[in-house]
């Protein structure tokens, strides 16, 4: 028995059965840092050993259980005290009595289903913990967690509707922007065009952003938060009727997520291109359109991709996009977070 401090204690260690040849992935900590954890796929088996290291020797340790838990918890950062556990599996690694030496054990949590991507975002956190060791004690249990995290895979056809729109404000300005597809993988490349189709007002520069909108809660306890990923200036000066702006935007060096929607109830990720144009007065118009953003699998694992139809209205007819001598590349480092205020949305007709 232990009173304040005093008493037998023990030290646990966890180490999984492929941590030297497994891939590392990168996550953003809550401190905004980032943290590398072993990386795993739905539907992979995990397993490991558990070292328990007695601290005294000639002291036996009491208990009333030791147990290995894998949790899937989504934790709200302004609610703490009230997780959600999608996943809670357990497994008893001995029951109650004493420890009078150094002990390993052995667990293997066999093809477990993995269904969210593990993600930490400014309200948010999806935390999957495998080996959450525990020494169950009269006073106060020693805990021992390992974090791991987990990716998902989609794939979708190579068949895809472009995006078209013609917007704009009555009789003073009209474009057409076009998209390649709505969906993209995190390694993919936008590519589109802008259309003048009338030009009545004095534009003085054009933008487009990548804009992720983390949204947590429902009802009238919603938040969302805005983050800029990526913005550029892709035309300088003024256009005139008839002129086109190609675009082509590299996605794989920027901080990405797949798109998230009602992650067990509780949160959503959305990504969205913002086309941003402005005045000599500096008003700003702005038009957003929602797209898809999804993780490949890579062409080495033989992991459990989870295949995802294409929507009915994809059109079978692939969009040509036509190449031209100045195209707009944006491929650079993005500037600081900024977000569109005061903003006039350029409306459908």
């Amino acid at each position: 028995m232990s009173f304040f401090g005093f008493g037998q204690s023990a030290d646990i260690s966890i180490t999984l059965d492929d941590d030297d040849t497994r891939k590392r992935a990168k996550i953003r900590g809550e401190d905004g840092g980032g943290e590398m954890h072993p990386l795993f796929y739905d539907g992979e088996s995990i397993s490991g050993e558990v070292q328990i290291t007695l601290k005294k020797a000639s002291q036996k340790l009491e208990h009333h259980g030791v147990k290995v838990e894998f949790i899937g918890q989504i934790e709200v950062y302004y609610d703490r005290g009230n997780q959600h556990d999608f996943i809670n599996l357990v497994k008893d690694l001995a029951r109650p009595g004493e420890l009078t030496q150094n002990t390993r054990f052995r667990f293997c949590f066999q093809q477990v289903e993995k269904p969210y991507e593990s993600y930490v975002g400014a309200n948010v956190k999806l935390r999957q913990v495998t080996a959450g060791v525990t020494i169950i004690r009269r006073l106060t249990d020693i805990v021992q967690e390992r974090d791991i995290i987990v990716h998902t895979l989609s794939s979708y056809s190579d068949l895809h509707s472009s995006i078209k729109m013609e917007v704009g404000i009555e009789d003073c300005l009209h474009i057409e922007f076009e998209y390649n597809r709505s969906k993209y993988h995190l390694k993919d490349v936008i590519v589109g065009k802008i259309y003048f189709l009338l030009v009545r007002i004095k534009i003085k520069y054009m933008e487009i952003a990548i804009i992720k909108r983390e949204t947590v809660g429902s009802g009238p306890n919603i938040f969302n938060e805005n983050e800029t990923i990526a913005k550029y200036e892709i035309m300088d000066g003024a256009p005139v009727r008839g002129e086109s702006i190609p675009i082509r935007l590299f996605l794989a060096g920027y901080d990405l997520t797949p798109s998230m929607r009602e992650i067990g109830k509780k949160f959503s990720v959305r990504y969205f291109l913002n086309l941003v144009l402005v005045d000599e007065e500096d008003r700003r118009y702005f038009k957003q359109q929602e797209i898809t953003l999804w993780r490949r699998a890579e062409n080495r694992r033989p992991h459990y991709p989870i295949e995802v139809e294409a929507t009915p209205n994809a059109t079978e007819q692939e969009t040509k996009i036509v190449k031209v001598e100045q195209e707009a590349v944006v491929s650079a480092t993005p500037e600081s977070n900024v977000h569109p205020e005061n903003c006039q949305e350029i409306v459908a007709d």
